[in-house]
């Protein structure tokens, strides 16, 4: 009785974590091949020593390859090993059968075909290979490379007459230029000039590009025919129309009649290229011009050149942005310097029809310079005094004097009619701008005219209207206040400036005040100098004030008799008196509790003592100077919100201390007080241990 067969125990595999190290695909492939186990050792050489052994050979080779075939008749290389293998053993009608079917199979595959003919021109058939190269091209004629050898073979059997017959052929199917420029080639190589120049005629229609007609026109000019050169020259112009001519036919064309030292021809048609070729389409044209004027032209023709290539940036940058007016002054400058009147005019014209789009005063401000220079342009240049007028008043016209003017344009306006001696019609246009748009600059500049002319009454009536329409302007004021003082008017003078003074809105006051304390102290009215320097402490209490009053009371020539005892009398009392200003000053910046400005106040003290070398006095200055400390402070947001600390500087001024005694005697006290309390919590813990003590020993007593 048969035992059952037992099923194999498979194994467990007990740990089925990954490895540690993991082996990829990539290091499998690359460990196989430095092993080499892939490599199968080569077959053993076998050597045929009779007929019978070829024959064996031979047959067992075809059925390999027969049977390739059989299994995949679409792969070539099996045809190609198959046929090749045949030609080795020098059965080329084998070959040439086998061929013959992969052609068959696959009749438009170029490998096939080429190693085909090749074979046949190897083993010198040569008709086998013309006729084959034949069908090729019969049935694949866009295959150049059919083309390519099968004329040269017929050039290598030194059939030239065939080769050029094959060529025409191929250009009846009008090939790629590179075909052409090989037959062009193939007939040099003969010396066959007319028959190249043949092909040429037909190459540049069949492929009409500048540089075929380039390559034509080099043609015959490296062969000596100049005429014919410059007349394929002419005839690609015509060809190409203004529509598509591109500028390298141009540029070509100019530098053959330069090679032919035709400079006169090179300039006219560099001109006449810049002049029918579009401005965008003439980078290159431009350059070459340029180089060839700087060569063979005069001073005027590069002169010449170089304007028009720049005139033609600026009709790009002025056509991509009308509103470029930075352009429009480089262009217009340059225009200026051809001294055409009317192209100047017409370029001013065109200039100024670009109005900025909004009436925004930033968008006008280049702008209303353009007129500016035409009107200077027209006044200056061609002296033609209506036209600038027009210009002015046109100009006047179009800026909108409800939402901003230009106080330029009307003080230009008004120069220029009091130049022509039309002083009522300044005076009327500076009174219309006044009247339409007052502006600080219409005013003074409208002031400084009349004070040229000595008209005073006028300058009075001015800076009264002036006033009206600006009251907080001290440089107004100092202005009037200068005048009336030059001619002689004195208390007008200081009338005016009580009046500025006295104004309850200004813009910059301490100009005001300093120059009114400077007219004072010219006239040398030192008192009411000092009156103003009080009563101008009585309105603020800035450090600079004090100061500045200080070094009045310094400069004090209080007008004793001569002498030295004289000069040091005058010098103690102003060193008293600027003493005295410098403790009211300190007084009042310590009340204030402003420590910067006091700090101010105490160098400068410090300085004026030591300059007037009084050792007691300066030490006094010296023992009120603060010490400075570093301190935080906490950071308060708008919203009331703490955001942090910062380090923050003070200053610690002796005085202050010294002023504030209680503060240090209740902190003294304080100590005490603590001290004592912790000697007295000292003094009562033994007392309160003993009953402890007795309670640990004897509960019951306790």
């Amino acid at each position: 009785m048969e035992r059952p067969q037992k099923m194999p125990k498979v194994a467990k595999v007990k740990n089925k974590a990954p490895a540690e190290v993991q082996i990829t695909a990539e290091q499998l492939l690359r460990e196989a091949k430095e092993r080499d186990l892939e490599i199968l050792p080569p077959p053993p050489k076998q050597k045929i020593s009779d007929p019978a052994e070829l024959a064996d050979y031979q047959q067992r080779k075809r059925k390999t390859f027969e049977d390739n075939l059989r299994k995949n008749r679409m792969v070539v290389s099996h045809w190609i090993k198959y046929a090749q293998w045949e030609e080795q053993q020098q059965e080329i009608q084998r070959a040439r059968s086998i061929w013959e079917r992969a052609l068959d199979n696959e009749h438009r595959n170029v490998t096939i075909w080429l190693k085909y003919a090749e074979m046949e021109m190897k083993n010198k058939q040569v008709n086998h290979a013309r006729n084959l190269w034949d069908r090729a091209v019969t049935i694949m004629p866009r295959v150049n490379q059919f083309w390519y050898k099968y004329t040269y073979m017929e050039e290598m059997l030194d059939n030239v007459a065939g080769a050029r017959q094959v060529f025409e052929r191929w250009m009846e199917w009008q090939p790629e230029e590179q075909a052409w420029q090989t037959y062009v080639n193939f007939e040099l190589r003969y010396k066959e000039i007319d028959r190249a120049r043949e092909v040429y005629e037909r190459f540049v229609y069949v492929h009409p590009d500048v540089k075929n007609w380039i390559k034509f026109a080099r043609f015959e000019e490296t062969h000596g025919f100049i005429h014919g050169a410059r007349r394929v020259f002419e005839r690609a112009v015509e060809f190409f129309g203004d529509e598509y001519i591109e500028e390298r036919l141009f540029i070509a064309f100019a530098r053959f009649e330069e090679g032919q030292k035709e400079h006169d021809r090179a300039r006219i048609i560099y001109k006449y290229a810049l002049e029918h070729l579009p401005k965008d389409r003439t980078p290159e044209l431009f350059k070459a011009y340029t180089i060839h004027e700087k060569k063979y032209g005069d001073r005027a023709g590069i002169e010449d050149v170089i304007v028009s290539k720049r005139k033609h940036q600026y009709e790009q940058e002025v056509a991509a942005n009308p509103t470029n007016y930075d352009a429009w002054f480089d262009y217009l400058r340059l225009i200026e310097a051809d001294s055409d009147k009317e192209l100047i005019r017409e370029t001013y014209e065109r200039a100024i029809a670009n109005v900025p789009p909004a009436k925004e005063k930033n968008y006008w401000r280049r702008y209303i310079y353009i007129w500016i220079n035409y009107a200077l342009y027209e006044e200056l240049e061609t002296e033609d005094i209506q036209r600038t007028r027009e210009i002015y008043k046109t100009c006047l016209e179009l800026i909108p004097h409800k939402v901003f003017t230009f106080s330029k344009i009307w003080l230009l306006y008004a120069q220029f009619e009091l130049r022509c001696k039309e002083l009522q019609q300044a005076r009327k246009s500076l009174g219309m701008a006044i009247g339409m748009c007052p502006r600080d600059k219409l005013f003074r500049g409208y002031i400084d005219l009349e004070i040229q002319l000595r008209e005073f009454e006028r300058c009075r009536l001015l800076y009264e209207k002036f006033l009206e329409f600006g009251p907080e302007n001290c440089v107004t004021w100092m202005k009037f206040a200068e005048l009336e003082n030059l001619l002689g008017d004195t208390e007008r003078a200081r009338a005016i400036f009580e009046l500025a003074v006295q104004q309850p809105r200004l813009d910059m006051p301490e100009l005001l005040w300093k120059a009114y304390i400077d007219f004072e102290v010219a006239l040398g009215e030192t008192e009411l100098a000092r009156q103003l320097y009080e009563r101008l402490l009585e309105r603020t209490q800035h450090v600079k004030v004090w100061m500045s009053f200080a070094k009045f009371e310094m400069g004090i020539n209080h007008g004793q008799a001569d002498g030295d005892a004289a000069a040091d009398a005058d010098a103690d009392m102003n060193v008293r008196l600027a003493r005295r200003i410098y403790e009211r000053a300190n007084d009042m910046l310590r009340q204030l509790n402003d420590k910067e400005s006091r700090v101010l106040l105490l160098e400068a003290w410090r300085d004026f003592e030591r300059e007037v070398n009084d050792a007691q006095s300066l030490q006094k200055v010296l023992d009120k100077m603060p010490r400075r400390i570093k301190r935080r402070q906490k950071i308060v947001s708008d919203e009331g919100v703490e955001e942090g600390w910062e380090e923050i500087f003070d200053y610690i001024f002796p005085e202050d201390e010294m002023a504030r005694p209680n503060l240090k005697l209740l902190a003294a006290a304080k100590m005490w007080k603590k001290q004592k309390h912790n000697d007295m919590d000292k003094a009562t813990e033994p007392a309160a241990a003993e009953p402890a003590a007795a309670a640990a020993a004897d509960p019951a007593e306790a």
